[in-house]
């Protein structure tokens, strides 16, 4: 079972393993690439390249449904033949497409790299998922949560890289910009390739399938349930900016204030709730708690309509503040159930539908937030937060049918048969 490598640190929780120190390096490195080209991508896109704003949606569009067929094959790969072999291999390819990007003049060369790009990046998640999974240690639950803090550090400092090259507005500055991400990632790859053991795939029961995971229905419908709720995240990110701009009065700053304060509040508290879901029922829990956050934080951003000028800039700080404690709720219960109910054996398999579920609630998330919440106004806020508080609702029931159907002596992923069951974060590189 997976290796019993954690210490006690002189805080009480497990020190981090070498594999698991290379692993928190090359997933912070990384996601400062990501956080560096993702906020000003649109930007070079539309201001430097000259594509029509019309075109790059479509073109996004078709990069993001075709990488969603990566998934499951990407993560039977790693299964098969080792998680870090794939990983390495779709590192070094979103590396390449990466680097591609300065040398796109058409909307077709820009729709083709985007698709061979999101297609390496969604048997990242797979196989980088995985690959977490067998580096978990002894308290997966502390581990994927410290790795979750150093993610969103990573995002935050690129994001206030970014910002440079948005302001000068160059070629040449936004060219270094993307270079930089896409040297990330081949980094990413380098320390992983020193640092991670190549871990051999585990044995498969002779029952074992090569889609399992299909006919896995308390996961699927976890992973369902998961997928909708991530329409949170971009309640924050895009409903929310989007209605202070045209429904109140605030100040312009509010915006950068709100993104600041979400990302402040996660990678203070991640590892201090975090560590604290391990299994599945207590996933289940944390799930209910993340719809009960989010169905208190829907109405306060909706309020910032209601009050004076002065007043909406604390009142949208307190309504992500209570936003950003149910994300944190939310992203442990999906590292505990995600993981918790997968076996060791086609870890990359289940993590790949698990991706799947989740990248397909993003797509989505743009129009449903702004045609059926932002076009009802008060009342699509309120039915927003109802709707995460019934997913909430449903997590302690599949968590608990969840684990009534797993094989009977079975170890959720992440755990050694004489330690506490858990599961590793999937938000590597």
């Amino acid at each position: 079972m997976i290796g019993k490598d954690a210490r006690q640190g002189s805080s009480g929780g497990p020190a981090p393993s070498g594999p698991q120190r290379a692993l928190i390096i090359a997933s912070f490195v990384s996601r400062v690439g990501n956080g560096l080209f993702n906020t000003a991508s649109v930007l070079y896109f539309t201001l430097v390249v000259h594509l029509p704003a019309a075109q790059v949606g479509a073109g996004l569009t078709v990069a993001g449904l075709t990488g969603l067929l990566a998934g499951i094959p990407a993560g039977n790969l790693a299964d098969r033949y080792g998680p870090r072999t794939v990983w390495l291999a779709s590192l070094a390819t979103q590396a390449a497409t990466m680097a591609a990007f300065v040398l796109i003049q058409s909307w077709g060369t820009f729709t083709l790299i985007a698709t061979l790009d999101r297609l390496a990046a969604t048997a990242s998640g797979a196989a980088g998922g995985a690959l977490v999974a067998r580096a978990g240690g002894e308290r997966p639950a502390a581990f994927r949560a410290r790795l979750r803090t150093f993610v969103n550090l990573g995002v935050v400092l690129g994001t206030l890289g970014a910002a440079f090259a948005v302001s000068a507005g160059t070629r040449t500055a936004y060219t270094v910009l993307i270079l930089a991400n896409a040297a990330s990632f081949a980094c990413a790859g380098l320390i992983a390739l020193v640092g991670v053991p190549d871990y051999r795939p585990l044995p498969r029961p002779a029952e074992h399938r090569r889609a399992a995971v299909l006919a896995d229905r308390p996961f699927l419908s976890f992973a369902a349930l998961y997928g909708a709720m991530g329409l949170q995240y971009q309640a924050v990110s895009l409903l929310l900016p989007i209605w202070l701009s045209a429904r109140t009065d605030a100040p312009r700053w509010t915006v950068a204030a709100v993104y600041a304060v979400n990302s402040g509040v996660c990678v203070l508290l991640q590892s201090r709730i975090g560590s604290r879901v391990e299994t599945p029922r207590e996933g289940g829990r944390a799930f209910r708690i993340a719809g009960l956050l989010f169905l208190v934080s829907c109405p306060l951003m909706a309020l910032t309509a209601d009050v004076p000028s002065w007043t909406a800039p604390a009142l949208a700080v307190l309504a992500v503040c209570v936003h950003s404690l149910g994300e944190v709720w939310e992203s442990s219960a999906g590292f505990a159930l995600g993981f918790g109910l997968a076996p060791d054996h086609a870890q990359g398999q289940y993590q790949g539908l698990f991706g799947i579920c989740f990248d397909a609630g993003q797509a989505l998330a743009p129009v449903v937030l702004t045609t059926a919440v932002l076009g009802l106004g008060h009342a699509g806020w309120l039915l927003l937060g109802a709707f995460f508080a019934a997913l909430g609702a449903a997590g302690p029931p599949v968590a608990a049918w969840a684990e009534r159907t797993r094989p009977t002596g079975e170890v959720p992923a992440g755990a050694d048969h004489d330690g506490p069951a858990g599961a590793p974060v999937p938000d590597t590189a």
